[in-house]
């Protein structure tokens, strides 16, 4: 068995709903004569799809069906290298506050009408209501119908980024009042809801006309909510699907199967103590609480006896490779007894209550017993709440929940910054205000490449100092895949969470 342990960059694990299992599915079909490609490649998927069809809330992971209806202007590679989508060339200005695309011409979304300048304006324009933070003051150019210029008010260290993550889908769709169960895009694949059953299976039927059509080889795929590890691995190793997400629990008998695994180590899993001003949780606003949670977890013993070896302790809120990752020993190792003192002397020793909300298919729930069990050593209790739905994601970010429990992550540590750190930033759902990060922001924004280096560096630090976090972990991320039916010679997703659609080959 090959198995491909390249590291990546980042995850931001985001999938959502309550997902329903399915069971007794034909399975895949016979291999075409001649050597031809498979007519249809069955993915496996631990949770169901987030925000329906939506192009908005849609998170990078297991969004196989996605990234199979529509189109960006560009994507992201690993790296941070990006590479041409419905734009086939573009331009950045010198202040970093400008991108201007060249869409390709005659191409059409599924409902016949044209992706040109005001489609990707009308795509954009959603973005400014739903994602404020990023897109709410562009502005926009179109000299002709195949070119378009998106300029925001100041220089965007993350230009790219957030040009190229936007779906872009027909005006006529985006102007309807149902978004979520029948999606107009100009990619790869359009989705066949007659086929399709909400919540179970999904079916797409490759679109002949995308430009990129033959990096695509099937001609149907369809996408199978498995929410129970289980039953998502008995139906690779039975021929039912082509492959799943699977977690380093099942890694073994996966392996011992002949299953093809991949994977990838990237994100990390922590706890995000947003109420660092103690405006929710009072006792969250003293630093020593925080530094208590910290200590009280045993890192090494969490990889070791819950992930198996397959990860690795962290200390740092930032990508292993990242440029804000210092080098240092954990600031906060384990010691319960110096955990409890700082408690005392902090005045909490009597403890406080918080609710980790949870989802359906998240591998990192299984972490909740043991935090569960350490915390309460500190007499913090830990509640539990299971969300669910189209509205499950916008809920977890509401800021109901002060104290998420996730694994997050972003291919550059700026973007980890801009979406964890900031007061600005989605997992940091409290948005308290911070002088001293917003300056240092401010450098990165500006700054030359040194200046920046030292900024998220010392962003970094100070973070850590102040305990705004409680690292755990950065996993392996693993898809194991029946290797007679499909390959993989690369993952492309720059999140690092499992192959893109397009490595399916």
């Amino acid at each position: 068995m090959r198995i491909s342990k390249r590291r990546a960059l980042a995850i931001v694990a985001a999938p959502a709903a309550l997902a329903l299992a399915l069971a007794g599915c034909a399975g895949g079909g016979d291999q075409p004569s001649g050597g031809e490609k498979y007519d249809k490649l069955i993915l496996g998927m631990t949770a169901d799809l987030t925000g329906g069809w939506d192009i908005v809330d849609q998170p990078a992971y297991q969004a196989w069906g996605i990234e199979a209806v529509y189109q960006t202007l560009c994507r992201i590679l690993p790296g941070g290298e990006y590479t041409p989508d419905a734009a086939e060339s573009w331009e950045v200005s010198d202040d970093n506050r400008s991108f201007t695309a060249h869409l390709r011409e005659g191409v059409e979304y599924s409902d016949g009408t044209p992706v040109d300048a005001a489609s990707v304006e009308a795509s954009f324009d959603v973005l400014k209501e739903t994602a404020s933070d990023r897109y709410g003051e562009i502005t926009y150019d179109s000299p002709d119908d195949q070119t378009i210029t998106i300029t925001w008010p100041e220089a965007q260290p993350l230009l790219l980024d957030r040009v190229c993550t936007a779906k872009l889908a027909s005006s006529d769709f985006l102007a309807s009042a149902d978004r979520d169960t029948q999606p107009v895009g100009s990619g790869p694949y359009t989705y066949d809801i007659d086929a399709s059953t909400q919540g179970s299976i999904y079916q797409l039927v490759k679109n002949p006309d995308y430009w990129n059509a033959d990096a695509y080889p099937y001609k149907t795929l369809e996408l199978r909510v498995l929410a129970d590890e289980t039953a998502s691995l008995n139906a690779l190793k039975t021929g039912q699907i082509d492959g799943t997400v699977i977690s380093s629990t099942v890694y073994d008998e996966a392996e011992k199967s002949g299953l093809e695994i991949t994977g990838v180590q990237s994100g990390m899993l922590m706890i995000h103590l947003t109420d660092r001003l103690g405006e929710v949780i009072p006792a969250l606003g003293d630093v020593r609480v925080r530094q208590a949670m910290n200590m009280i977890i045993d890192k090494q013993a969490v990889v070791d006896q819950l992930w198996d070896g397959h990860a690795t302790p962290i200390w740092q809120p930032f990508q292993l490779n990242g440029q804000a990752i210092l080098d240092i020993e954990d600031p906060y190792p384990y010691d319960e007894e110096k955990a409890k003192e700082l408690m005392a002397e902090a005045g909490y020793e009597d403890g406080f209550t918080f609710t980790v909300p949870t989802m359906e298919g998240q591998p990192w729930t299984r972490l909740l017993p043991y935090l569960t069990e350490q915390l309460a050593k500190l007499n913090i209790t830990i509640e539990q709440k299971a969300l669910s739905g189209p509205d499950a994601i916008a809920e977890l970010l509401s800021g109901d929940f002060p104290v998420p429990v996730w694994q997050v992550g972003a291919p550059t540590s700026v973007e980890d910054i801009s979406i964890h750190v900031l007061d600005t930033g989605f997992w940091n759902v409290l948005h308290q205000p911070n002088e001293t990060v917003t300056g240092l922001w401010d450098q990165i924004v500006t700054g030359d490449d040194d200046q920046r280096l030292a900024a998220q560096q010392e962003i970094n630090q100070y973070v850590i100092d102040n305990a705004w976090f409680v690292p755990i972990l950065s996993p392996y991320n693993y898809y194991a895949y029946d290797g007679d039916k499909v390959t993989i010679d690369e993952v492309t997703d720059p999140y690092g969470g499992h192959p893109t659609l397009i490595d399916f080959q």
